[in-house]
C-alpha cells in the first residue's frame, strides 16, 4: 500500500471565462476552493500565470536566446512579438474568504500574502477577476498555429502552484514541464457560436451545443451569436481547451474503456490519417489497460492544435500534418502520458525520467503491439542509440537535474525520453520482464493520484521482484557513470573452459552470458550480484539457465569455470537481449575461429 501519510493538497476550481475572437482577449472570473491537507500553516499561495512567459525578455525569452542549442520553434521568436501579439494574464481583483489580499506579479507567478493564515487540515477560499491575451502561438499554447488551428488554450487560467512536503513548486516558466494540484474544474466558456470546442473534462450542456456532441438522431444548430460551453473535469491537476471554427469533431468508444473524441481541421492536408486513427487509437487503449493499468476516466480528447504533441488530462494537442504512422506515433505518445503526467503526475520538473521515459517505454511496447509489420523482439533499440550516443559525448547530465537546470536541450531530452526509457528496459534485464510489467501496473494502481517520486517506483519494484534495488538507482540516475562488461579470456583449463570477465567502467550490472556451442545448443550462466540479495526468475523457458556464484561489485574481474571444452564452444556473449545498456558492445562477444582461438 502507499504511505498512510503522503498528503494531498486540494482544489475545487469554478471558472467563467468569455473569449473575444477578434482581439484574442478574454475576460474570467475564478472561486477557487483550496484544502489545506498539509500538517503546516500557509501565510502565503502561489499562483502560475504562464502567459506571461510570452513576451519580450520575459524568462522563457532570454533562456532561448542564450541556451547553447534553442528549441526550433521558439529561439528569438518571443523577442519579437508585438504588443497585440504577446500573451499575458493580469488580476483585477483576488479576496481569501471575502478579505482583499495582497499580491504582486513577477513575471509568470503571482505571488499572495494571504489575509488570514491557512492552518493545517483547514480550507479557504479564493475568489479572482481576470483577464488576458492569448499569444500568437509559438510553445504549446496559444492562437493561430502553422496549421491556421485558432486556439490552443493550455496554461490558460490562473493555476495554484503545488505545496507538498518539499514545500511549494512556484517555478517561472521557461517551457519546461508542468505540476499540480489535484482538483475539480467546473468551466464555463463564452465564444464565438461558430467555433467547436474540445479539451479536458465532460461537456455538460451537449443538447444545447451540436456539433456532433450530442446524441446519435438529434440535430442542433445554434441560433445566437454566442455559445457557452460548459465542462466539467473531476480529479485531475489541469485543464486545458482548444477552440476552432472548422474542427470535425468524431468519436469512438473503446470497449472496456473511455470514449475518445477527435477535433482535427476539415482542411487538413492529411485528414486520411486523422481519419484511419481512430481504429489504432481503441487497440492502444485497450493495451495498455491490460499492461499498464485501466485508465481511470470516461473520456480522453485527441484534438489538432499546439506545436508538435503535448499532453493535459483527458486530452492532448497534437499537430496534424505528417503520415500516419507521425500522427499515430505521437497520439500514442500524448495518450499513455496520461497514466504517467496525467494520473501518476510525478513532479515532472524533479522527475522528468519518470514522466517522459516511462511514456516512451510504454509508447514503444504499444505501438509494437498494436503497428501491422511482425512485432520487434526489442522495439526499444532506438532509445539506446540515443543514450549511448550522449554517454559518449562527455555533455551527460545526471538524470536528477532538474528540467530546467540542463545545460542544453539535447541533454534534457535525450535524458528524460531516451535514458528514462532505457532505464525501465534495463530494470526487465536485472528483475525480469515479467516482474517489471507486473510492478508497473502495481505502481500505477498503488501510487495513481498521489504524485510519486522515484523511492516509490524503486520499492513497488522491490517488493515484486524480492531483488534489492538501490544500487541500481544510485549509479543509473544519481550520476552518469556508465556500464562496460566485456569477456576478456576465453581458454582451456583444468579439463574444461575458462572465461573471465571484467568490469571496465563504474557501474556495476548483473551478467546473462549465453554460450552456444557447436552442436547448436545454448546455457545461459546467470551471474547476480551480491548486493541484489536474489536472483531473477528464467525467462527463456527454452534455454538452460545455470546460476552461478554471485559477483562482489569490487572484483574487476569474475571466473566462470564449466565443464564443456573450449572444442565444444562456438560463441560466448554477454547479454544476448540486448537489454544491457552496455556503452561498448564490441568486447561483449568472443567466437570461436579455425584455430580454437576466441576473438571479439
Amino acid at each position: 500500500m502507499a504511505q498512510q501519510n503522503r498528503w494531498q493538497q486540494r482544489a475545487k476550481y469554478f471558472m467563467d471565462v468569455k473569449m473575444d475572437v477578434i482581439t484574442h482577449r478574454f475576460t474570467g472570473t475564478q472561486k477557487l476552493v483550496y484544502y489545506n491537507n498539509s500538517p503546516d500553516t500557509l501565510h502565503r499561495v502561489f499562483y502560475h500565470l504562464y502567459f506571461n512567459a510570452f513576451q519580450p525578455n520575459s524568462m522563457m525569452d532570454v533562456r532561448s536566446r542564450n541556451i547553447k542549442d534553442p528549441d526550433g520553434r521558439v529561439k528569438d521568436r518571443i523577442s519579437k512579438l508585438s504588443e497585440d501579439e504577446i500573451g499575458y494574464q493580469k488580476i483585477t481583483s483576488l479576496t481569501q474568504n471575502g478579505k482583499a489580499t495582497q499580491y504582486q506579479v513577477e513575471g509568470t507567478i503571482l505571488e499572495v500574502r494571504l489575509a488570514k493564515p491557512i492552518m493545517p487540515k483547514s480550507k479557504a477560499t479564493f475568489e479572482m477577476e481576470f483577464n488576458g491575451q492569448v499569444p500568437i502561438q509559438i510553445r504549446r499554447s496559444g492562437r493561430d498555429n502553422k496549421e491556421d488551428i485558432s486556439y490552443s488554450m493550455s496554461q490558460w487560467y490562473p493555476k495554484m502552484s503545488e505545496y507538498d512536503f518539499q514545500g511549494w513548486h512556484a517555478n517561472p516558466y521557461i517551457g519546461r514541464e508542468f505540476h499540480g494540484v489535484w482538483g475539480d474544474f467546473d468551466v464555463k466558456i463564452t465564444i464565438d457560436s461558430k467555433y467547436v470546442l474540445g479539451g479536458s473534462g465532460y461537456l455538460q450542456n451537449a443538447d444545447k451545443i451540436g456539433f456532433g456532441y450530442q446524441k446519435e438522431g438529434l440535430t442542433v444548430t445554434p441560433k445566437t451569436s454566442e455559445l457557452t460551453w460548459h465542462f466539467k473535469a473531476p480529479n485531475v491537476h489541469d485543464f486545458m481547451w482548444a477552440a476552432d471554427p472548422d474542427y470535425i469533431h468524431k468519436k469512438i468508444q473503446v470497449p472496456g474503456g473511455p470514449e475518445v473524441h477527435f477535433l482535427y481541421d476539415k482542411n487538413t492536408a492529411n485528414i486520411e490519417a486523422w481519419e484511419k486513427l481512430p481504429e489504432y487509437a481503441v487497440k492502444a487503449f485497450q493495451y495498455m489497460n491490460k499492461n499498464f493499468g485501466v485508465y481511470p476516466y470516461k473520456q480522453f480528447s485527441v484534438i489538432q492544435g499546439g506545436d508538435g504533441g503535448m499532453e493535459y488530462p483527458m486530452s492532448t494537442l497534437i499537430v496534424g500534418s505528417g503520415t500516419l504512422n507521425g500522427i499515430l506515433g505521437t497520439t500514442v505518445h500524448e495518450m499513455i502520458h496520461s497514466w504517467y503526467q496525467g494520473v501518476l503526475a510525478t513532479n515532472e520538473s524533479l522527475f522528468s525520467w519518470m514522466d517522459e521515459g516511462f511514456t516512451t517505454f510504454a509508447e514503444d511496447e504499444t505501438m509494437n503491439h498494436i503497428k501491422e509489420s511482425p512485432a520487434n523482439e526489442n522495439p526499444h533499440q532506438s532509445t539506446y542509440g540515443a543514450y549511448y550516443y550522449q554517454a559518449k559525448s562527455g555533455a551527460e547530465e545526471s538524470l536528477r537535474t532538474h528540467a530546467d537546470h540542463y545545460k542544453t536541450n539535447q541533454s534534457y531530452g535525450i535524458n528524460s525520453y531516451y535514458k528514462g526509457s532505457v532505464f525501465l528496459n534495463q530494470l526487465g534485464y536485472i528483475i525480469g520482464k515479467e516482474n517489471l510489467m507486473t510492478g508497473m501496473r502495481r505502481y500505477f494502481n498503488t501510487w495513481k493520484f498521489k504524485h510519486p517520486n522515484s523511492n516509490d517506483v524503486m520499492r513497488i519494484m522491490e517488493k515484486v521482484s524480492g531483488i534489492e534495488l538501490d544500487w541500481y538507482f544510485e549509479h543509473f540516475i544519481n550520476t552518469t557513470n556508465t556500464i562496460d562488461y566485456g569477456i576478456k579470456i576465453v581458454r582451456e583449463n583444468k579439463g574444461g573452459a575458462l572465461i573471465v570477465l571484467e568490469r571496465r567502467n563504474q557501474m556495476m550490472m548483473p551478467i546473462d552470458l549465453e554460450v552456444e556451442y557447436m552442436d547448436g545448443s545454448k546455457e545461459i550462466y546467470y551471474i547476480p550480484l551480491r548486493m541484489m540479495r536474489g536472483e531473477k526468475p528464467a525467462e527463456d523457458q527454452e534455454t538452460v539457465r545455470l546460476t552461478q556464484e554471485v559477483w562482489p561489485w569490487t572484483y574487476p574481474t569474475y571466473e566462470l569455470q564449466i565443464n564443456k571444452s573450449v572444442k565444444e564452444i562456438k560463441r560466448v556473449q554477454i547479454d544476448p537481449s540486448g537489454r544491457l545498456a552496455d556503452i561498448n558492445p564490441d568486447n561483449n562477444i568472443m567466437e570461436r575461429t579455425d584455430k580454437l582461438i576466441f576473438k571479439k
